[in-house]
């Protein structure tokens, strides 16, 4: 029995979409404030991002980046956040249990960029890196925002063991 062209294409196209969505990456939409200013500056707009899914692989995460994780607390939610410690980093918290933590192997500490606006590490401590699904590398849409997100940390956000210290 012939197969027809367009079920045959169907066929073959569903299972290579669904193998490159779930090794390559994919665009997702960012909503709420959590992010300001890098992602949804005006909120009359939203951005969309690419998630990267090939650059964690190996749980390689670095301090800087801005990665989706699933949320700890709510597990079917996915959050967007930037790495600010890895293991074995001094994380400096705002309003976590204790003033100071050091990050635990296979954890990192996320938060967004608008701080005070964001349910991040300092609502429910360090994440495991299981927890991280992918690598947000760009803005696709709209238009005027198409830019790469850089992995850059405020000085005032970085780990106490890799702050600079100035003698005078």
């Amino acid at each position: 029995m012939k197969v027809p062209l367009l079920l045959r294409n169907i066929l073959v196209g569903i299972p290579i979409g669904i193998t490159f969505l779930d090794t390559v990456g994919y665009v997702a939409r960012v909503e709420g404030v959590s992010m300001q200013p890098v992602l949804n500056p005006d909120l009359r707009q939203t951005d969309y991002v690419f998630l990267n899914r090939w650059q964690v692989r190996g749980y390689k995460v670095e301090r800087g980046d801005v990665i989706s994780l699933t949320s700890p607390k709510y597990p079917n939610q996915m959050l967007i956040k930037r790495v600010v410690a890895v293991a074995g980093d001094i994380v400096h918290t705002i309003g976590y249990k204790s003033e100071f933590l050091k990050v635990p192997d296979g954890h990192c500490w996320v938060e967004g960029d608008h701080t005070g606006q964001s349910m991040d590490s300092n609502c429910f401590g360090p994440i495991s890196l299981g927890l991280v699904t992918a690598k947000a590398t760009c803005i696709v849409w709209p238009p005027n925002r198409w830019q790469y997100l850089n992995s850059s940390l405020p000085d005032h956000r970085r780990p106490l063991n890799l702050r600079r210290t100035v003698t005078i």
